[in-house]
């Protein structure tokens, strides 16, 4: 079975959630995803794709331990899955494969 498409916006959610390693949580995804990318996304955006991610099994979640700094309200972690990696390496081999050819066709076009 192929691994499941992913859109630009899930794509990066995927990646800032990996990037965050244990601490990957809506606020943190859309501080990571604007800190890498330069692009800018809404919180409430955020956390659609991650409901998103999660229904499709490419994420997992789970609920942090209650902090101060929050009011005494828990964190709602995500993980990435088996899938989720998978549909990531899926769509990086895509983008790598098609910017190589780009590329050769580029080199025949120079000649």
């Amino acid at each position: 079975m192929p691994a499941p498409s992913l859109g630009d916006l899930d794509e990066l959610v995927l990646l800032a959630v990996g990037l965050r390693h244990g601490d990957a949580y809506a606020l943190t995804v859309k501080q990571t995803i604007q800190t890498q990318s330069g692009r800018r996304v809404a919180l409430p955006t955020v956390h659609a794709a991650l409901y998103r991610l999660e229904e499709r099994g490419l994420l997992r979640s789970a609920m942090g331990g209650v902090t101060a700094e929050r009011g005494g309200r828990r964190k709602r972690l995500y993980h990435i899955t088996a899938a989720g990696l998978d549909a990531l390496q899926a769509v990086r081999a895509t983008r790598e494969r098609m910017w190589q050819r780009l590329q050769e066709l580029e080199l025949g076009r120079a000649l």
